[in-house]
């Protein structure tokens, strides 16, 4: 995917400016999809030659002029074209999964500091994914094929950052138990409070 299709599949929800696709980024397509703000304009540039998309220009007094981009007919058969080709599993690249495999030679507590900051970050994003599935979703249902998409992605956010925070927790429990009988603890699925 590229950040491209990205913006052609924000502007399937309505019209924008770069500022506000910028923000949608942010609150949203940004949990799947990490792009800057100049990222995104340099990239609307793009959309604009290659046809995809329309900026139309709004006057404004006392501001800069803005312009609102549109998708154009071209611009939805590449969103089109680009959403019937198979989709690509995302490689993992995290260097946290790295010092676990190394964990025999690295220092034990740096480590843990560092599972600590990755839990509270991975449960700050899931209850910002349950705000906003509250908000938007208040029955828990959607009401269209746009809703649908946006509930199942948000569901699976959800979802993903409670697992994460779930193995975060799991390690912080075997590295302690670790340190206390001076022995690794294998962890057994669904054996943690609460989990069996």
């Amino acid at each position: 995917m590229a950040l491209g299709d990205a913006i052609l599949a924000c502007l399937t929800e309505r019209p924008m400016t770069g500022y506000e696709l910028a923000k949608t980024f942010d609150s949203s397509i940004g949990f799947f999809w990490k792009a800057d703000h100049q990222q995104i304009y340099r990239e609307l540039s793009k959309l604009r030659d290659r046809g995809y998309i329309q900026g139309r220009e709004v006057v404004q007094s006392g501001k800069p002029n803005k312009l609102i981009y549109t998708l154009t007919p071209e611009g939805r058969t590449a969103l089109r074209h680009w959403a019937a080709r198979p989709s690509t599993p995302p490689s993992i690249k995290d260097d946290l999964l790295i010092r676990l495999h190394a964990l025999d030679s690295i220092d034990i507590e740096p480590m843990r500091a560092d599972l600590m900051a990755r839990l509270e970050h991975h449960r700050d994003r899931h209850a910002n994914y349950e705000r906003i599935l509250k908000k938007r979703f208040p029955e828990g249902t959607a009401s269209g094929v746009l809703d649908l998409g946006n509930l199942l992605l948000l569901q699976l956010g959800a979802r993903h950052e409670q697992m994460v925070a779930d193995f975060c927790e799991e390690a912080l429990e075997a590295l302690s138990a670790m340190s206390s009988k001076g022995t690794v603890v294998l962890l057994e699925d669904g054996k943690r409070e609460g989990k069996g």
